[in-house]
């Protein structure tokens, strides 16, 4: 069975952090989030691969390259304009034999949810996940064993059950791809083919998730990096000076120097080259990239700090995202917690968003730089290249 992987957006919603990559590129636990996603269908033992790809797509083929070093084979299909996931899946009808797979590449799930799925033998079956608040997704309704309606983006969800982008598919879906129009949002919809085939009395089974952790946002990729984070196993390949002190389960890469009087706590992981200390806080949930900088008297907490990104010393950064490349001015201090408690809004798309989060600091494109002794609000979303002056209060 192959496993085919939609990766050919830009991933809008995580601007700042896909100005410069496509967001199946962005790292949680030091591996993209694609990486994630393919070792977790090898897992369930599927070896053939098809990525859909489109922005930016150089990035993933040259990262992924034909898969061999994942002990896996990727073919590639590109999706020159995103047209939607119908239009998506169609790409590669040519490349699939019979019954496959179909996964979003931004979503995490454990290897064992793919193998349950794959047990099954129906025609078309979909992965639904129950949540507290399923607004946000296509909500699903189900009687019998079967799905009944896809309703995306209800107003009001009548089912606490969401469409989880997760499919296993017969080829008898690519004949409703070619009859599906486009939605109200101009796009070609697998859910408009699948609610089709349900229309057409064709029984439309599904499967429930165990774990399903969605990427839509950029403040999502904390949520992945904690879980990826709960699951590493301590692994010392740098040095570590004598009065530096680890607790915990924590990895430190080739060549990384881990300074004295540095205190780390995990789960945290290391990149390789990097220089750590002396004298620094890092706390559980932090993944830090490969050569970068952490400094004196610095503190980090729950963060993702991507590649060759220098924190300068007594700066203070929680709960955050931090793009290739940055810097930070000697002083440069993060806020994460509203005085009043109440969770954290950024300002998207013209308007104000609901994190769901009590604590977020700032999501930082790539290559930002801020002058000493910065202080940047809550929920700040920080555009790539961009900069501050000595002293500057960033509050949106």
């Amino acid at each position: 069975m192959k496993a085919v992987i939609l990766a050919a957006g830009e991933g809008t919603r995580m601007r700042p952090l896909t100005e410069t990559r496509p967001k199946v590129m962005l790292p949680a636990a030091n591996r993209p989030i694609l990486e994630h996603i393919i070792k977790s269908a090898r897992d369930a033992g599927i070896t053939d691969f098809i990525c859909v790809v489109g922005y930016r797509n150089d990035m993933i083929r040259d990262y992924f390259g034909d898969g061999s070093h994942l002990g896996i084979h990727i073919d590639y299909v590109e999706q020159k304009e995103q047209l939607g996931t119908a239009h998506a899946i169609g790409t590669i009808q040519d490349l699939v034999d019979d019954r496959f797979i179909v996964m979003n590449g931004d979503a995490l799930v454990k290897s064992s949810d793919i193998r349950s799925l794959m047990k099954h033998r129906e025609d078309i079956v979909m992965a639904l996940k129950e949540m507290e608040d399923p607004g946000r997704y296509g909500v699903v309704k189900t009687s019998g064993g079967r799905i009944v309606e896809i309703i995306e983006k209800p107003e009001r969800a009548t089912s606490n059950l969401v469409n989880a982008g997760i499919y296993l598919f017969s080829d008898i879906i690519f004949d409703n791809i070619k009859a599906t129009g486009r939605s109200k949002r101009g796009e070609y919809e697998i859910t408009d083919s699948i609610m089709q085939l349900i229309v057409d009395n064709i029984g439309v089974s599904y499967l429930m998730l165990d774990t399903w952790i969605d990427i839509g946002m950029p403040w999502n990729l904390l949520d992945a990096n904690e879980f990826l984070l709960s699951k590493i196993r301590t692994a010392i390949s740098g040095e570590i000076e004598p009065y530096a002190t680890l607790k915990g389960e924590v990895v430190v890469g080739d060549d990384t120097i881990i300074r004295n009087g540095s205190y780390i706590t995990g789960p945290v992981i290391i990149g390789n080259g990097c220089d750590i200390g002396p004298n620094c806080y890092i706390r559980p949930g932090t993944s830090v990239g490969d050569n970068v900088r952490i400094g004196n008297a610095v503190e980090v907490k729950n963060s993702i700090i991507m590649e060759k990104t220098h924190v300068g010393h007594l700066s203070y950064l929680g709960d955050s995202v931090i793009g290739y490349g940055c810097n930070f001015g000697a002083g440069t201090k993060v806020a994460n917690l509203r005085h009043d408690g109440k969770n954290i809004r950024v300002a998207m798309d013209g308007g104000s968003t609901d994190t769901g989060r009590r604590k977020l600091g700032v999501i930082m494109g790539d290559g930002v730089h801020t002058g000493i002794n910065t202080s940047i609000n809550v929920g700040v979303m920080m555009a790539a290249g961009r900069s501050t002056h000595p002293g500057d209060v960033v509050m949106r």
